[in-house]
């Protein structure tokens, strides 16, 4: 049986230095994905759509050990997309504004039909209402910078700001969403040990102003 360690192939993407920023252009991507609204430490809506998530994802996983593929890799750690309508007015301290968009990375050959087949499964053991609205969607980031933070999810602030305004030094302006990747389980890493990617993807004024 074949097994693929996708962490360790995309390492650049996923176990970046915490040290120094680094530019990365991340190419395009398949996702399963989900989109909701609101403070992600107080929302049900939340709670829901990662649990659906995660789910969904282990079984698309079995179903491609145990299928015809015959091929053994880890499901991906969880991501999440962040924005406002206007990024200019992205605050950490008005979380209840916030769009999101959770995420899990899937391999080249994972299809829509083998996710609506793995929706099916979990739906009818888990009843799981936020599964409808799991997609199968390819996210194009490009240019970005990013750094591995560990601490609290609610201290990331500065590490952020490091990130804008190592792009304005960089004679560029944001782009896109800020995007974070969950390297450490919440249940089982206290909060000063958790470790997320934080990236921001960017565009020069330049290639704006054309």
């Amino acid at each position: 049986m074949k097994k693929i360690d996708f962490k360790r192939e995309l390492k650049e993407f996923y176990r970046p230095s915490g040290k120094k920023i680094s530019v990365v252009d991340v190419p395009p991507m398949n996702f399963l994905t989900i989109t909701g609204q609101g403070n992600p430490n107080s929302s049900q809506a939340y709670q829901d759509a990662v649990s659906a998530l995660y789910s969904v994802a282990y079984t698309v996983k079995f179903m491609v050990k145990k299928g015809n593929l015959a091929i053994d890799y880890g499901v991906m750690p969880l991501e999440g997309l962040w924005w406002v309508p206007d990024m200019s007015q992205f605050s950490m301290g008005d979380k209840d504004a916030w769009l999101w968009q959770m995420m899990i990375m899937q391999p080249d050959f994972v299809t829509a039909e083998m996710i609506a087949e793995a929706k099916g499964q979990v739906k009818k053991k888990k009843g799981l209402a936020a599964v409808d609205r799991l997609k199968l969607e390819k996210y194009v980031e490009g240019t970005a910078v990013q750094i591995l933070y560990t601490g609290p999810y609610a201290d990331e602030g500065p590490t952020i700001q490091r990130l804008h305004e190592h792009v304005w030094e960089l004679g560029g302006v944001l782009s896109s969403k800020h995007h974070e990747i969950y390297l450490s389980d919440p249940r089982r890493a206290a909060p000063e040990r958790l470790k997320t990617v934080i990236r921001q993807p960017f565009m020069m004024k330049e290639v704006v102003a054309v």
